[in-house]
């Protein structure tokens, strides 16, 4: 399954404001130029994210966006769910009816399709934006520099 490129710019999103969880609503602008997401797209999904109650927005000159739960509590899967659908390789993978293939209940294939689904599941679903800011932070210490001698 590949993740559609306004998905990416929704995990993007996401993972900016729960970065800045607790520090105030977010401007568009902001999120755009620290995660590298047109504007125009972003307006769109982040009111896309708000009608699924993802986030909340605040009008005014100190308005934006923010995470309306907390980032321990959202996960990856959450995000990607929301905008692209059910997670599966394949159709039949993701519980449809019998009617939908004529192999179904005999397919030598299903077990394993089954088995993807759960593992991309699995990493998405384990995935929160709170253990994605905190390798941010540690990706960001490895790489700060030091100037102790």
């Amino acid at each position: 399954m590949l993740v559609s490129q306004k998905c990416q710019y929704a995990v993007r999103a996401t993972f900016e404001l729960a970065k800045r969880y607790g520090n105030g609503p977010v401007r568009i602008a902001d999120i755009a130029e620290a995660q590298a997401i047109p504007v125009r797209f972003l307006e769109v999904i982040l009111n896309q994210l708000k009608q699924g109650g993802f986030v909340l927005s605040h009008r005014g000159s100190r308005g934006g966006y923010l995470l309306a739960r907390p980032p321990a509590e959202l996960t990856v899967g959450d995000i990607i769910r929301f905008i692209e659908g059910p997670l599966g390789p394949v159709i039949c993978a993701m519980g449809s009816s019998k009617s939908d293939c004529r192999l179904y209940g005999e397919c030598v294939f299903l077990p394993m399709w089954e088995r993807v689904r759960a593992a991309i599941s699995g990493v998405y679903d384990q995935t929160t934006f709170q253990s994605l800011v905190e390798m941010d932070a540690l990706r960001t210490e490895e790489h700060a520099l030091s100037y102790s001698i």
